[in-house]
């Protein structure tokens, strides 16, 4: 059960990151340039509250240094990279390894 909710968040990270994807080139063909939008722009125009709420968590449970070092590393990388890394991480915590005694091992 656990491995499903794991499978299907991985597929929810994936889904946000070909959109975010879908976004950056239809806005880089417009622009005609690379149009890369970073993951606190995107996280902004999808839900500005919750950012600061997030951040008062962060800096509550783990620190305020954490949260310095979140804003510095994560943020400002481009969104579908982020989503599409968080799905690869969630597939691989999720992922059930074939049985080495074969399929039709009892």
């Amino acid at each position: 059960m656990v491995r499903l909710l794991f499978r299907v968040s991985s597929f929810a990270a994936l889904c946000m990151g070909v959109v975010a994807a879908t976004v950056d080139s239809i806005a880089s063909v417009s622009a005609s340039r690379v149009v890369l939008t970073p993951l606190a722009a995107a996280w902004q125009d999808v839900s500005p509250q919750s950012l600061p709420a997030f951040q008062s968590i962060v800096e509550t449970q783990l620190g305020a240094a954490s949260w310095i070092a979140f804003q510095n590393s994560i943020l400002p990388q481009p969104a579908f990279v982020i989503f599409l890394a968080l799905s690869l991480l969630l597939w691989a915590i999720g992922y059930k390894r074939p049985s080495p005694a074969g399929r039709f091992a009892a």
